[in-house]
């Protein structure tokens, strides 16, 4: 005799679900492995999207996606402890067809990422550890804040040249604002009437805050190189000339573990140190280097490659000979990239590098 079932039960199946995230609402599309299930806009909110799913789609496998941006990590960490099987993506790696591409919708990118995820075309990104994340938070928090003093200086001088000072030749010279240099604008210029002086002074408060700002900030992160977590690495990375304090703890918190790199082709790419490349037949071009990878790392490693290169008498050699063919940026990159392959094996391999060997 047949029972008519009067309950839920998806046991064995798996529930796909792509997240189109916003700030305060999300745009939620459910598959199954044969099925479109549903699609909605919901609050933003981990709990309530899982209790929608055991609610409707009891004892399913739950899959979940997301693209990366603005709201972080924390929403994946929430799915997680929730017993979703959730991946970050690069918005990049999703899959697009030329309708989607023409009409783009929050339902649209919805559905495109559950229907990705259905067929296993998506590849998560790396999830970095939570107190890393805090970590790569202060260095991110210094680096906005030298921009920040960068502006602040460049309103100063802005204001100088607006009312005909001229800064004496012997204190512009440094791009750091000496104590010198700050006692001339406040008993010099601010003294002499010849500037707004409510404006000045609140531009000067303004900037011996931010750099009061600024030292805290230096104090923690040398304390956090000497901490267990990076010291024994920053003692690697300073063995590669050019590579500093600052510029080794913004590679460590990015990087966190070497060994999930596969080789330094791969940490090359991570870096940004790879061309593109676009290839038919028996053409190949290689073109300018990708644009994925974190802008900072790629700024910070170009800047440590000119210090390398006039320190270190391999690179100079090899500089010298690159030079001879290409401009100068193009030489430093090119720097650069051999400088990548210098901190994978000093952090692959636990030791310090030799400067001036030629390989």
């Amino acid at each position: 005799m047949l029972l008519q079932r009067n309950s839920l039960n998806f046991d064995g199946e798996n529930i796909y679900v792509g997240i189109d995230v916003h700030k305060k609402s999300w745009s939620i599309s459910i598959m199954t492995d044969t099925l479109v299930l549903k699609g909605y806009n919901g609050p933003a909110d981990p709990v309530q999207l899982v209790s929608h799913l055991r609610d409707h789609y009891p004892g399913g496998s739950y899959h979940s996606v997301y693209e990366a941006g603005f709201c972080g990590l924390w929403i994946h960490n929430r799915l997680t402890e929730l017993g979703v099987k959730n991946i970050v993506v690069n918005p990049s790696d999703v899959p697009c067809n030329g309708k989607e591409r023409e009409r783009k919708t929050d339902a649209v990118d919805a559905s495109k990422l559950a229907r990705s995820l259905r067929a296993g075309e998506l590849s998560g990104i790396y999830i970095h550890q939570q107190e890393t994340l805090h970590d790569r938070s202060l260095m991110r928090l210094r680096s906005s804040w030298v921009t920040d003093m960068t502006r602040l200086k460049n309103r100063i001088k802005g204001m100088l040249h607006y009312y005909g000072i001229v800064i004496p030749a012997e204190l512009e010279r440094s791009s750091n604002w000496s104590r010198a240099f700050m006692t001339w604008l406040k008993n010099t210029v601010l003294p002499s009437g010849e500037i707004s002086k409510p404006a000045f002074e609140l531009l000067l408060e303004e900037y011996e805050r931010k750099r009061g700002q600024q030292l805290v900030i230096l104090r923690k992160i040398r304390e956090l190189s000497r901490t267990a977590a990076y010291h024994e690495d920053m003692k690697y990375l300073r063995s590669v000339c050019g590579i500093g304090l600052l510029s080794g703890m913004h590679l460590l918190v990015n990087i966190e573990n070497i060994h999930r790199f596969e080789n330094r082709d791969k940490f090359a790419s991570f870096m940004g140190f790879v061309p593109t490349s676009h290839s038919t037949g028996e053409k190949q071009i290689n073109g300018r280097i990708t644009k994925r990878a974190p802008k900072e790392l790629r700024g910070i490693l170009t800047e440590c490659a000119w210090i390398a290169m006039r320190n270190d008498p391999a690179l100079a050699l090899k500089y010298g000979q690159l030079r001879k063919r290409m401009d100068e940026n193009k030489a430093i990159i090119r720097i650069a990239r051999k400088l990548c392959n210098r901190i994978y094996y000093v952090l692959k391999n636990k030791t310090e590098y030799v400067s001036g060997v030629v390989q």
